[in-house]
């Protein structure tokens, strides 16, 4: 098992918040960075103190600035800051000080020169029982490649002088990492992880904005910690991460993300022990659960009449039914106590939990478990069925289904209803809105868990500002999620989390294999969908040159329309129920996206016909 570590600059909030939250999510050890240290209203013993109490090693003291290569008389002052770093590093009780590599403009380059000052500077730091690493930025002047920075070290020739590989500095530049395996394992003193999305900025920006936990990003952080591996490093992995999501967010969040983001990249590695159960495989949505009262029940089944479902069963012992339609399964439950009431007394009428079919319940459970995912157990009844979950977005919970548990409906009393024509197929895809500085969170719990892929993250204009919207897909494509938040507060994102009172699912989305027909047996059963202005089919006409019967048909029944090569994408919405989610019916003919074309021009509409958000009525 690896020795797992953080950097507190990762965290929002006082040292002490962070140190607690650090211990509370099972890491062994962390980073004190300098800035924490000195905005901390205590003595370096104290914290010293704290970690012991909280079974906290502090494996590092960080950054030591502009060391290397300085002209006197700065080069006689650093040596002299040094050795007052040392005696502070000896009241923490921590014996690793991060020297960066010379950010400054007075720096004199030269490999020699610099291995001459860590050599002195090892002299030095042995008087104090004390290990120096030295770590190459990216931005670095004369040293920005860790190739460089272990040739100076390497000549240097100091048993208390040795290097400190960090991910993003090898791999944002775009650096080989198979050099890293030349690296004696006793001269790396420590390994520090981060990831980061692709994106086109300098890497100092890029760096203390958008980093981000191994699997959050786009960075080959297993490839870079294979070759670590190989070279025989055995001490910690040490996350340090900079990102304004993180220190605007919660710090115990962040740092229980941080964890798992460790568990799940040694499970990735070829050399390392399997601490994770294998993904079990997605096989679609088994049904969604709605808590409503008794009150909201009765104008949501008119709803639901309308979208073509039949109620087709009810609960032997509680207040709950069941509607189908297709392959669609929801589960409305009005019961006055338990989960599902709870969750309506906090967030009103809404999703409360989805159940997922998967290939092993109890194996996606187990996985579940092992990244630290809160599990959810609550009475049943006598001969009904407990089914395996965990606590989701916005504290809904996720059920997991499997062959050996697909009978969960015998916990109800089926419906005899009359037939009717079923226009709708199954769950196409569900939308998830939440603070934007979840996101990052709940991506890696999604990816962490499922076998879920990431495609490209994207930005929908709102009306009100840019929503970032992130779509996770199945490979077999019986899963669709789509994550969505935004940092403007007028937004209808934000709008949906304020009515709301939390994260949670704010549409989804049905197939069907004509739209036409389902949107006309829909309207004739009185169903209201949301109006598309005249100007935009205006534009869809001539982008696409579509036939006047298509596009009268577009026009009339509200369709949005979109094109993805020979692929066409028809999609179509409900009003919001209760001012807090709404459905929207799709068809696909060899499409793969979501129409993010036309996710302005819907929004623009929501605004528009959205009053404005108040206290829900609960």
């Amino acid at each position: 098992m690896n020795i797992r570590s953080i950097a507190t600059v990762s965290l929002s909030g006082s040292l002490d918040e962070k140190l607690r939250a650090i211990a509370f999510a099972g890491f062994e050890e962390v980073e004190i960075f300098e800035a924490d240290l000195l905005s901390f209203n205590g003595s370096p013993r104290d914290v010293r103190k704290m970690c012991e109490d909280l079974n906290l090693k502090i494996c590092a003291f960080q950054p030591f600035r502009d060391f290397e290569g300085m002209p006197e008389p700065l080069r006689s002052r650093n040596f002299v800051r040094a050795e007052r770093k040392f005696e502070l590093m000896q009241q923490l009780g921590t014996g690793l000080l991060l020297v960066c590599s010379n950010i400054s403009p007075a720096a004199i380059g030269g490999l020699d020169r610099a291995a001459a000052d860590f050599h002195e500077l090892g002299e030095r730091a042995k008087e104090y029982n004390i290990k120096v690493g030295y770590e190459a930025l990216a931005w670095g002047v004369h040293v920005n490649d860790y190739r460089d920075a272990w040739e100076i070290v390497r000549r240097a020739d100091h048993g208390n002088i040795g290097v400190i590989l960090d991910s993003f500095h090898t791999l944002a530049p775009g650096f080989p990492t198979n050099s890293i395996a030349s690296i004696p394992p006793e001269k790396i003193f420590l390994v520090q992880l981060a990831d980061a999305p692709k994106l086109g900025l300098d890497v100092l920006s890029w760096s203390r904005h958008f980093r981000c936990f191994p699997g959050q990003g786009d960075l080959p952080v297993v490839r870079f910690m294979e070759a670590v591996q190989t070279a025989g490093y055995r001490g910690p992995w040490s996350l340090e991460i900079f990102n304004d999501q993180f220190r605007a967010g919660s710090a115990v969040r962040t740092a229980a993300d941080g964890l798992r983001s460790l568990i799940q990249l040694q499970d990735q590695l070829s050399d390392q022990p399997k601490v994770l159960q294998p993904k079990s495989q997605t096989l679609g949505v088994g049904f969604i659960e709605f808590a409503v009262n008794e009150g909201k029940a009765e104008d949501f089944s008119v709803l639901l009449n309308q979208l073509g479902f039949r109620k087709s069963g009810l609960h032997r012992s509680k207040n709950v039914s069941r509607w189908s339609q297709g392959e669609i399964n929801l589960v409305v439950n009005c019961e006055p106590d338990g989960f599902a009431h709870s969750h309506y007394i906090a967030h009103g009428a809404g999703v409360c939990a989805i159940a997922l079919e998967v290939g092993n319940a109890q194996q996606a459970m187990a996985r579940a478990e092992a990244l630290k995912a809160r599990t959810f157990y609550q009475p049943v009844g006598l001969g009904e069925l407990e089914i395996p979950a965990i606590h989701g977005v916005g504290g809904s919970l996720l059920y997991f289904l499997d062959e050996t548990r697909d009978n969960w409906d015998t916990d109800f009393v089926k419906l005899e209803a009359s037939p009717s024509s079923e226009h709708l197929i199954a769950v196409d895809h569900i939308s998830q809105s939440m603070p934007y500085d979840e996101m990052l969170s709940w991506l890696l719990f999604y990816t962490g868990i499922l076998d879920l892929q990431r495609l490209p993250q994207t930005e929908v204009p709102d009306p009100s500002g840019l929503v970032q919207s992130q779509a996770l897909v199945a490979p077999n494509g019986s899963l669709r999620l789509i994550l969505n938040g935004s940092s403007a507060t007028r937004t209808l994102s934000n709008r949906f989390i304020a009515e709301f009172f939390g994260s949670g699912v704010q549409h989804i989305a049905f197939s069907c294999s004509d739209i036409f027909q389902t949107i006309s047996a829909m309207r004739a059963r009185g169903a209201r969908f949301l109006r598309i202005p005249d100007n935009y089919y205006d534009d869809i006409e001539a982008k696409y040159g579509l036939d006047p019967m298509m596009m009268r048909a577009l026009r009339d029944n509200h369709i949005l329309y979109d094109r993805d090569g020979e692929g066409q994408f028809f999609q179509c919405y409900t009003e919001p129920f209760d001012d807090r989610f709404f459905f929207e019916i799709v068809e696909r003919r060899a499409y793969a996206g979501f129409g993010a074309p036309n996710a302005g021009v819907r929004l623009a509409a929501q605004s528009r016909d959205t009053r404005s958000f108040t206290v829900p009525r609960v």
